[in-house]
């Protein structure tokens, strides 16, 4: 455990990316099995031990420090793994050695809710300050240390020499500690089988088009419509429906996965039949409906017959044995052209290439992309093959305007990470009538980014010389500060007192030149609900 503590302390400090990957590559080429496959696991949310939570490391900390010095510190830390690690009192008695990550591991991972706190707490006495901090991070699964999943799979790569494409494409079929994926990496086994089992491949990714210009003779433009990405797999008679981040969610979606017979893996938008999206023709409903069918473990025939699910296909990546990736995006569009016959038309449609000669002519086509309540449009290279990740020149997407709104600052509560000692996640609301006749102000939503590092001071200055109350970490502050939010749309909810939920707001501009009582009322917000 000593060098996984000192791996993750380096993580933290380290800020160069070209760092981060230096110091994990060298810990699993030097760190024996199992150890190095059980901290990958940690390090790339691979870990969980459902008898541990946060709430068990706080209930530890109760019986053993004081509750004041505890709740304050906490709230200045602004983390709960660095705080307890800090606290945590030295035991009395002489302690056995430091466990290993596999110790630890086993030991969690054999723990129940009755007995999580005693083992938890067994393991703490045996560790110093840097040890106790990378537990709890790694017992609690919130590592949040500036390392990515996919950076961790470069630093495997880079370690031991292999190619990173062939990593991710192994990685899905994987469980840890990932022995036959060190045994293939660093001692030359045979590569784990990945053809026979319906795994996730990586997803190809866009960049913004920004201020990039393109020539609609090399590119394809789609519409991007408002679901979710997902992938469906077909092979050796199993189905599996993946999200964008490989989570297999075909247990929400039983009947896309028993709708796909032919071994294929498809790359599409997941989404619930209805007229919101594009009118008639679109076919497709809000993503308010597909929200009702996400996270669920379980589907009633009320709720398979009222938000009806179907794939919106984008692309082919292997088709009865074939890998069609390395082909160009018109020979493969010609592929998945001939495939969709072949399916369930109640499960699955083809995304249509928009017919646009200039891009000109498609900025006018997007333009009417809100009016349709479709998010925006993609560019493909036409002679593009299909890799995994963000490629620079080969797919560009092009998303709808936001929406603006002006909003008060209610509430604020510290970040995570780097962002401990900040106020960084704001919530903010509208008026709820007139404000000078004494309207209230219910919130519409929160945000966490969209700002600059120096706006982020200038907010976390402001909440502080303006707070008026607290419940727990969360400040109230005055009403005074005004913020501009950009959204992508809005929906009816009723889980808000507000009625409304935004989708994906962020923080657009701090507004500080206008006084509150001007900002939006809910009767703004309640005329942009389009559905």
């Amino acid at each position: 455990m000593e060098r996984f503590a000192a791996l993750v302390d380096g993580l933290v400090y380290t800020r160069s990316r070209n760092g981060k990957l230096a110091l994990l590559a060298d810990y699993l080429r030097t760190t024996p099995d199992p150890d190095r496959g059980w901290a990958l696991a940690a390090l790339t949310d691979g870990l969980d031990f459902p008898a541990v939570k946060a709430g068990t490391v706080r209930a530890l900390l109760d019986e053993r420090v004081d509750e004041v010095l505890w709740r304050l510190s906490r709230d200045y830390v602004g983390d709960t793994a660095e705080t307890a690690s800090l606290l945590w009192p030295e035991p009395a008695a002489p302690q056995a050695p430091a466990p290993s990550v596999t110790e630890a591991v086993e030991v969690l991972a054999g723990a129940t809710r009755a007995t999580a706190g005693q083992r938890l707490a067994d393991l703490l006495d045996r560790l110093d300050a840097n040890g106790r901090y990378a537990l709890l991070k790694l017992a609690t699964g919130a590592m949040r240390i500036g390392l990515s999943a996919r950076l961790a799979k470069v630093a495997f790569a880079q370690a031991f020499g292999v190619d990173v494409e062939q990593v991710e494409e192994l990685w899905h079929g994987q469980v840890p500690p990932y022995t036959a994926l060190f045994a293939w990496a660093a001692d030359g086994a045979p590569p784990p089988d990945a053809q026979s089992l319906p795994l996730f491949r990586p997803f190809m990714l866009a960049q913004p088009l920004e201020e990039t210009v393109v020539d609609l003779a090399e590119f394809a433009a789609e519409w991007k419509w408002d679901g979710i990405r997902v992938q469906l797999v077909h092979v050796n008679g199993q189905s599996r429906l993946y999200s964008r981040g490989g989570d297999d969610i075909s247990a929400s979606f039983p009947e896309m996965t028993g709708a796909l017979h032919v071994p294929a893996v498809l790359d599409g938008e997941l989404l619930v039949r209805g007229s919101h999206q594009g009118g008639k023709a679109g076919g497709a409903a809000s993503f308010n409906a597909l929200q009702q069918r996400l996270g669920r473990k379980s589907v009633s025939k009320a709720m398979l017959a009222d938000y009806p699910a179907f794939v919106r296909l984008y692309d082919v990546l292997l088709l009865e044995g074939e890998d069609l990736r390395p082909l160009g995006w018109e020979a493969r569009r010609a592929r998945l052209e001939a495939l969709v016959p072949r399916l369930d038309p109640a499960r699955f449609d083809i995304s249509p290439v928009i017919a646009a000669e200039t891009l000109d002519d498609l900025a006018e086509i997007r333009a009417r992309a809100r009016d349709d309540a479709i998010e925006g449009v993609m560019l493909k290279r036409r002679d593009a093959p299909y890799v995994s990740g963000r490629r620079a020149g080969l797919w560009y997407k092009w998303k709808r305007d936001p929406l603006l709104i002006d909003c008060v600052l209610m509430y604020a509560q510290r970040g995570s990470g780097k962002r401990s000692s900040f106020y960084s996640d704001f919530t903010f609301g509208c008026w709820d009538g007139d404000p000078d006749a004494g309207a209230e102000l219910l919130p519409v939503g929160k945000a966490y980014f969209g700002f600059t590092d120096e706006e982020l001071k200038w907010l976390d200055r402001h909440v502080r010389q303006h707070t008026v109350n607290r419940f727990g970490p969360v400040r109230e502050v005055d009403r005074s500060l005004v913020l501009e939010v950009a959204f992508d749309s809005v929906h009816a909810s009723k889980r808000h007192k507000s009625g409304l939920a935004m989708r994906f707001p962020r923080i657009h501009r701090i507004r500080a030149d206008k006084p509150a009582h001007e900002a939006d009322r809910l009767e703004t917000l309640r005329a942009m609900v389009a559905d």
